[in-house]
Order: C-alpha cells, then sequence, then structure tokens
C-alpha cells in the first residue's frame, strides 16, 4: 500500500491511518449493523414480546431507526471539536463509545425480566452508538483522504468499505451463533454473544487507532474558527444540501438490502439462516466493490461512478422484490449479490472521497460528517417506511416500496449533476 505521492518519511503513517480507518470503521458498522440484524429477528421477540409479530417488526425497526436519527447530532458534535481540536482524539472517543454501548445491549435485560425499561434503556443505548458512529466515520474518512492527498477515492473507499465488512463479521456471529443453538436458546442468551465479543474488538480498535498520528493538512491550516457548524450553514448551505441528495439513495438502498429484505425475506418463508447467508455473501463481495469502483473514480471522477450506480438501482428496485418472492434460494442470493456487491457500491464507495473534497480543512469534519449522516438517515428510516407500507397494504406494498427507491435514486441523479466533479481539488486549499 504505497503511493508515489506521498513523501517516504510519510507512507508507514498513511499505511496505518488506512488501516485504522479501516479497522475503526469495521468495530463500529460491526456494532452498529448487528443491531440491524438483530432488530430483524430477534428484538422484537425479545424486547417487545407482547405485540403482534408485524407490530413488533415496526416497533424493532423503529428502535433501529433511532440510532441514525442521532448520526446527525453526533456529526455536529465530533466534527466540531474535530475541526478545533484535531481528527484523532475524536476518533479514539467514538471508537469507545461504539464498544461500551454494544457491550452494555449485550447483558441488557428483556422485556420479561424488567417490563418496559427494557426497551427504553435499548433505545438509549442506540442512540449512543448513533452518536458515536455519526462522530467515527467523518473523522475515519478524514484521517485517510488528509494523509494521502492524491488517489483519494482508492485510500478513503477503506472507510467505506469497512462498513460490508462489520456486516459479514455481524452477521456470521450472529447466525453462527444461531446455527449452533435450538431457537428456545438463541432468544434466550446466544444472540448476546456477537454484543458480548465488542469489547474485544475495541481493544484491538484502539491500540491500532493510537499509533497514528494527527493528519498533515490539519496540523498546517490555520484554525481561527470557533463555530464550524455556523460556518458551515453560512457559507455551504447549497453544497451541503447537494451532498445529502447525493448518499441519500445509497443509504435507503442499503437499509432496503441490509436489514429490511432480511425481515421481508424470513416473513415470506425463507429461512433465517438462508436469508443471512446470502447477506454474508453479498456484503463479503461488496468490501472488493467498494474498493474497486472507488479507484476507477479517481481516473474517470466520482460523479459517472456514482450516477451509473443510481440509475441502475432505480432499475433493479423494480426487480429486487419479484425475485425474493420466486421462494428460490438460489435466486434470492443472487439478488442481494447484485444490489449489495455490485450495483450499491458503485453509489457508495466514492461518497468517501467526495463528501471530503466538498468542505475546506477548517470545517471539512463538520461538513462532511452533516452531509453523510444526514443522507444516512435513509438507511434508518427507510426499512421503517417500508415495514409500514407492508403492514398497510396487508403484505402487498412491494410495488410502492420501489418507488420510493427510484424517486430516491432520481433524486441522486439530479444532485450529483448539480455538482462539479471534485477528484481534482486540493484538500491543502484554503477554501473549496
Amino acid at each position: 500500500m504505497s503511493d508515489p505521492s506521498v513523501l517516504p518519511g510519510s507512507q508507514v503513517q498513511l499505511r496505518r491511518a488506512v488501516a485504522s480507518s479501516f479497522l475503526g470503521s469495521v468495530i463500529e458498522y460491526y456494532d452498529f449493523l448487528l443491531y440491524a440484524t438483530a432488530s430483524a429477528v430477534v428484538f422484537g421477540k425479545v424486547f417487545f414480546s407482547t405485540l403482534d409479530p408485524l407490530t413488533a417488526t415496526v416497533a424493532s425497526f423503529g428502535t433501529f431507526a433511532t440510532g441514525y436519527l442521532a448520526r446527525p447530532l453526533g456529526g455536529m458534535i465530533f466534527g466540531h471539536f474535530g475541526d478545533r481540536l484535531g481528527r484523532k482524539r475524536m476518533l479514539v472517543l467514538t471508537m469507545t463509545l461504539m464498544g461500551l454501548a454494544s457491550f452494555l445491549i449485550g447483558v441488557l435485560p428483556t422485556y420479561d425480566q424488567i417490563g418496559v425499561l427494557a426497551p427504553v434503556a435499548l433505545v438509549a443505548l442506540r442512540i449512543v452508538q448513533g452518536l458515536a458512529i455519526g462522530g467515527e466515520w467523518g473523522g475515519a474518512v478524514l484521517m485517510s483522504a488528509e494523509h494521502a492527498t492524491s488517489r483519494r477515492g482508492l485510500w478513503a473507499s477503506f472507510t467505506n468499505a469497512g462498513a460490508p465488512f462489520g456486516m459479514v463479521l455481524s452477521t456470521g456471529a450472529l447466525s453462527g451463533t444461531a446455527a449452533l443453538l435450538d431457537e428456545q436458546a438463541f432468544l434466550s442468551w446466544g444472540w448476546r454473544v456477537p454484543f458480548l465479543l465488542s469489547i474485544l474488538l475495541l481493544a484491538v480498535g484502539l491500540f491500532v487507532r493510537l499509533r497514528v498520528e494527527e493528519t498533515p493538512v490539519f496540523a498546517a491550516a490555520e484554525r481561527t474558527t470557533r463555530m464550524p457548524l455556523l460556518e458551515v450553514l453560512r457559507d455551504h448551505p447549497r453544497t451541503l444540501l447537494l451532498g445529502v441528495g447525493v448518499g441519500l439513495s445509497a443509504f435507503v438502498a442499503q437499509g432496503t438490502l441490509t436489514t429490511y429484505l432480511i425481515a421481508y425475506g424470513v416473513r415470506t418463508g425463507f429461512a433465517r439462516q438462508d436469508v443471512l447467508n446470502g447477506l454474508t455473501l453479498s456484503s463479503a463481495l461488496a468490501v472488493v466493490s467498494i474498493i474497486g469502483w472507488s479507484a476507477l473514480s479517481d481516473r474517470t471522477g466520482r460523479r459517472p461512478v456514482v450516477l451509473v450506480g443510481a440509475l441502475l438501482m432505480a432499475v433493479f428496485a423494480f426487480v429486487l422484490f419479484p425475485m425474493v418472492n420466486t421462494g428460490s434460494v438460489v435466486v434470492l442470493t443472487l439478488a442481494l449479490v447484485l444490489g449489495q456487491a455490485i450495483i450499491h457500491p458503485l453509489m457508495y464507495g466514492p461518497l468517501a472521497a467526495l463528501y471530503a473534497e466538498l468542505f475546506p480543512t477548517r470545517n471539512r469534519y463538520t461538513g462532511a460528517s452533516l452531509g453523510y449522516q444526514f443522507a444516512g438517515l435513509g438507511a434508518g428510516l427507510g426499512p421503517l417506511l417500508f415495514a409500514q407500507l407492508d403492514a398497510s397494504s396487508g403484505g402487498g406494498g412491494t410495488t410502492a416500496i420501489s418507488i420510493v427507491i427510484a424517486v430516491c435514486c432520481l433524486v441522486t441523479v439530479g444532485c450529483v449533476l448539480a455538482l462539479r466533479e471534485t477528484s481534482t481539488r486540493d484538500l491543502a486549499a484554503t477554501d473549496a
């Protein structure tokens, strides 16, 4: 892992920064997406056991969505201090918060044990997760992008590639535990094991992260701003709004493929393990695709790659559910691979570098975090909206879901066309 544009003395720090960003993203998304998987297959039965199955699924996705609602707030808080005090300090804090919150979910009493306090505590810990990941992503991307100011699509993409790899670990841990235990044991205590393992991942992640130096771009910048958030809202409102629109469809598709489709597939007759196996395979392949498409964006620009992905996803939205409804495990797996491992990375991979390139150094952490995290609301609110559409239609609302996904993709197309190409910008420049 070397870049001829980086001075030899900086290559070690580049490698450490990229490794730290990837590993940090893996840990954060392992914890965050483990909750997503558990909300689809476990939490409705454990924390909302008094509700009917479909309503319990909606309630479970509601707690899942709270984490996404907290993410923009996390981006504001950690972005503010990250732009004033440095990227590294905030990243150590966000990783610690995420690991501890996930560990505590693993020891949380159920509804049958403490009643309504169980879902309340679950929501509180989910909010902590949202705050942590809201601050993690922006700092992790900047640690890579600002250590290597060329080939940023490639280097920054390792942060985004950590998300599906975290999904591989989380679904693997949850499905592996489920495979080893009967249904009663899994719902009684087995689901807790993957959450408890978070504390071990936290120890490894902190060891790697503490060895990375602050980014040279941040160290060399003049930091006279006291309120980065106000600067972003005052000086870059159009850029921020377009950035949100660029990422919206990627997150709506992500929430559909990695969260909603699990519950939908199980409810339509697939074995839970078959759905999780397909998700694990597609997530593993997505790691390679994200890095590959992002590297391509260094050559062709960010806009063409994202545009192709958004247009393909708009079409695929109307193919996805008919493929699942065939009842074939092979076709279900193919649908997940096409959607999550091929089409979605086109939209998602280049976002890491693109968001970093939209804002100046003095408020880049805040601006990039807000754009990404507000777009990320689509992944949290999408499954909740889709579950409600499905419930209100008696289980036949997939056409409406496909229309929503396609409309979001068209919003992304419009926003990408309204933005200028960012891949040639100098991150050390004083304005973006």
